[in-house]
C-alpha cells in the first residue's frame, strides 16, 4: 500500500447499500484512500466523512470503485470475497500501514489477536500499539479490523459507529474462527448473538 503524499486534491465518495446499513468508500486517483461503516443516517455519514477527509465530494464513482462497491455489498451479505486486490493508498505512520498490511492479510472468516498482529510484523509485544493503529484504520472492511480479537478471544474495542456490536455482526456474518477451531459465534444462543 503506497505511503500518502502531501498537497493532493480532495477525496471522492460514494455512500451505498450493504446488509449492515449504508457504508461509503473514499477515493483519489486510482486508489481507495477510506471507507466509512455505516452511521445513524447519510447526513450523519456525510458530517463524519467531511471531518475524516475535509474537502470530500460526493461524486459518481469510477469503475474501480463501483467493483470495490460490488465486492463489500458480497462480502457483508456472507460470501466469502476476498477485498486484497481493491488499490489502497492510506495515510499513516509506517507502523500503522504494517498493521494494516498484516490485518489486511487475515483471510474472510478467521481471527487474530492483536499480539499475532504484532509479532508478525516483527514487533512482538507492541499488542496495545497494534490495537491503537487499528483503531485509526481509515479504511474499516478493506482493511478488516474487526477481524483482530483481544487475548482469549474478548472483542478488544472497536472505534467504528456500532462499536462492538458491529464489530461482531461482522464476524458472524463471515462466520469467524480461529485457524482450526469451531466458530466464535457456534455456542452462543440465538437471543444473545451478537447483532440481534
Amino acid at each position: 500500500m503506497p505511503a500518502a503524499t502531501t498537497n493532493k486534491p480532495a477525496p471522492g465518495f460514494h455512500i451505498f447499500d450493504t446488509a449492515i446499513g449504508r457504508c461509503a468508500i473514499l477515493w483519489r486517483g486510482g486508489f481507495v484512500v477510506g471507507a466509512a461503516l455505516p452511521e445513524s443516517s447519510d447526513n450523519a455519514m456525510r458530517a463524519s466523512l467531511a471531518r475524516r477527509f475535509p474537502g470530500a465530494a460526493e461524486t459518481e464513482a469510477p469503475a474501480f470503485v463501483r467493483e470495490a462497491v460490488r465486492k463489500v455489498v458480497s462480502l457483508l451479505s456472507g460470501e466469502r470475497t476476498d477485498l486484497r486486490d481493491i488499490p489502497l493508498a492510506l495515510e499513516g505512520s509506517d507502523f500503522e500501514r504494517s498493521v494494516w498490511e498484516a490485518a489486511r492479510a487475515i483471510p474472510c472468516g478467521e481471527v487474530r489477536s492483536y499480539g499475532e498482529i504484532a509479532g508478525g510484523i516483527g514487533a512482538p509485544g507492541a499488542a496495545q500499539a497494534a490495537g491503537l493503529a487499528l483503531g485509526r484504520n481509515p479504511a474499516p472492511i478493506l482493511v478488516p479490523c474487526h477481524r483482530v480479537l483481544a487475548s482469549g478471544g474478548r472483542s478488544g474495542g472497536f472505534s467504528a459507529p456500532g462499536g462492538v456490536a458491529t464489530k461482531f455482526r461482522m464476524l458472524e456474518i463471515e462466520g469467524a474462527r480461529r485457524p482450526g477451531e469451531a466458530g466464535l459465534f457456534e455456542d452462543l444462543p440465538l437471543a444473545v448473538s451478537p447483532g440481534r
